[in-house]
């Protein structure tokens, strides 16, 4: 009978611990909230709301590989960096391009910030990361690192009408509407080049306006070194024409300085072919009057022209290729001819 009792009473003691367990029953914890990411349209396609914010992101770019071919043709490259010095006639080399451009309203309009990063590589060892333009934009207002007017031109691969650096740290204020605009900016001209021993941290004021007018658009820019208290300045336009657009530009300036380098005068043309809605095809020439630079001044009674043709295919969307090929003559140095293949995915 004790054996029993014992065995009746461990019984009763286990369930009485298994029934105060019960009582006090495991709650599983809530899932977190998730906040899916939501399409933003107020400012175009391919924008999102940043989670638990008003902004809208977008985030798009490219990647690039190209073959340059020409006497040296490692130099080409150097400015992106990532170039090695040899003396080569073709380098390949390939670009990673990322941008991201945040906007969100204010009372003043659209708050809009953007951030490109580059990187270019000539091979596996030599590689270059650069910020490629970083600025912030409202109501007209624009202030950052970002590419000035003088960076536009035909677009074609011939023309040279452009400043040598057309990246500056810079503000400026830019008047727009849908077909016309026009607006001032003050640049940092501190790796441009510099004559008459001045030195870097120069300062360069430019201006551009430009707009539409039914199947003509037009530009004009203008841009003074005030350290070498030289200028210049462009006019820039296209008219559509039969299969395609004819293009035209003729640039000035005074003497050498950090808008325009190559020659005192320049004019240049183009018609581009739109010969099916992949293929476009586009012959340019151009002209340069007292050309290249001895001391400081525009070499006087030299001239040198210029022809070539680029052809651009989109294979499929977002894929496209390049190929262009130039022969440049000048009077007081050999000719030269060069190009590149380039092949393109955008995202």
């Amino acid at each position: 009978m004790n054996i029993k009792s014992l065995l009746l009473g461990s019984a009763a003691a286990l369930a009485a611990v298994s029934g105060a367990e019960a009582a006090d029953a495991i709650v599983a914890a809530e899932p977190e909230p998730v906040e899916y990411v939501r399409v933003c349209d107020a400012y175009g396609t391919g924008y999102f709301y940043i989670p638990g914010t008003e902004t809208c992101l977008k985030i798009n770019g490219y990647i690039r590989f190209q073959v340059d071919v020409a006497p040296n043709a490692s130099s080409i490259g150097a400015g992106g960096g990532g170039s090695v010095a040899n003396d080569s006639d073709w380098d390949a080399r390939t670009r990673g391009q990322v941008q991201f451009t945040a906007k969100s309203d204010t009372e003043y309009g659209p708050l809009t910030g953007v951030i490109v990063m580059q990187f270019n590589a000539d091979n596996a060892s030599a590689q270059k990361a650069i910020l490629d333009s970083a600025y912030l934009d409202i109501a007209g207002f624009r202030a950052g690192l970002f590419y000035s007017w003088w960076d536009d031109g035909l677009s074609g691969e011939t023309d040279d009408i452009g400043s040598p650096v057309t990246l500056h740290n810079s503000i400026r204020y830019q008047y727009e509407t849908d077909a016309f605009y026009a607006g001032i900016s003050v640049d940092e001209l501190e790796d441009g080049p510099f004559y008459n021993g001045e030195t870097p941290n120069n300062v360069g004021v430019a201006i551009g306006l430009g707009g539409k007018a039914g199947i003509f658009s037009y530009q004009i820019t203008a841009g003074y070194d005030t350290d070498n208290e030289e200028g210049a300045v462009r006019a820039m336009g296209t008219v559509a024409v039969g299969p395609g657009t004819l293009g035209l530009a003729v640039v000035y300036a005074s003497n050498p300085n950090a808008y325009y380098t190559k020659a005192e005068w320049a004019i240049a043309a183009e018609y581009a072919i739109k010969a099916t809605d992949k293929l476009k095809i586009t012959p340019a020439v151009q002209y340069y009057d007292n050309y290249g630079v001895t001391a400081g001044e525009f070499n006087d009674d030299v001239s040198a022209w210029k022809a070539g043709v680029t052809i651009d295919y989109q294979i499929v969307d977002n894929l496209s290729t390049k190929v262009s090929v130039q022969y440049l003559d000048p009077d007081n140095a050999e000719d030269v001819t060069s190009g590149f293949f380039r092949l393109q995915r955008a995202f």
